[in-house]
């Protein structure tokens, strides 16, 4: 007899019919158009093992096949390898991360680079305040060791590029950086975490705005608050051109 169709976190799981399945998983084999459904089920399968277990370790490719209920072959019809599921999985959280420190820099706009930079920081926060299940996957879980070859496409790019776009119209409207490009935006981004994950790790309820006060020290910091005449940037170091090799600033 056939189990009910039901939904689990918000995606709609098929009804498992024995006898069915050519795979021997205990699912019916995909029909065409059903890729895109496959897909879905397996990065939302991901991010529920990634939780469960708190880091990628015991995450494999047989592991997520076995929770989705299809065969491992059929996972890598979709992703190469671990990291690149694991990437693929994560890649709507920093979106909503880099759409939210957007539209807050747009919103700043006209009050200057340096204030751009300080929406941005403050939304940075804000999203960690309020989704801290989200943040958790994103920053405090475990990874798949990758090539540093391929870090730069990880999807957390999305992120330190506004960081650095935003820290170079600092710089370029004559507010001097206290370090080189990159590693001013590296450093921005590290403090932002290290901030935010005292709080979540140590349960601390800190007021919103405390939490922003606090994030206004690390700019302040980072970024001169006395302007001058012409660009800001510091002469490049070792350090900022290693971090410099692993950024991709476009897609």
């Amino acid at each position: 007899m056939a189990v009910p169709g039901r939904r689990h976190h918000g995606v709609y799981r098929e009804p498992v019919v024995k006898g069915r399945s050519s795979t021997g998983s205990g699912r019916p084999r995909s029909r065409r158009g059903q890729g895109e459904r496959l897909r879905a089920e397996v990065l939302d399968a991901v991010n529920r093992l990634l939780d469960d277990w708190g880091s990628d370790e015991r995450l494999t490719m047989r592991a997520v096949a076995k929770e989705v209920g299809v065969a491992a072959p059929s996972i890598y019809l979709h992703f190469a390898d671990k990291a690149e599921l694991v990437w693929a999985a994560l890649t709507d959280k920093y979106e909503q991360l880099a759409q939210q420190m957007r539209a807050a820099d747009q919103q700043a706009a006209a009050a200057g680079a340096r204030e751009r930079l300080r929406a941005q920081v403050a939304a940075y926060c804000r999203f960690a305040h309020e989704n801290a299940g989200h943040y958790r996957l994103m920053y405090e879980v475990r990874q798949p060791t990758a090539d540093p070859a391929r870090i730069g496409h990880h999807p957390s790019r999305l992120v330190s590029r506004g960081l650095r776009r935003a820290l170079a119209r600092c710089a370029d409207e004559g507010y001097p950086l206290a370090l080189p490009l990159h590693q001013a935006a590296h450093t921005l981004w590290t403090g932002l975490h290290g901030l935010v994950s005292v709080q979540h790790s140590l349960a601390i309820n800190t007021p919103m705005t405390t939490i922003t006060d606090l994030a206004d020290g690390l700019v302040d910091v980072l970024v001169s608050t006395e302007r001058t005449a012409g660009p800001g940037y510091p002469q490049s170091t070792e350090v900022d051109r290693l971090i410099a090799e692993t950024v991709l600033d476009h897609d």
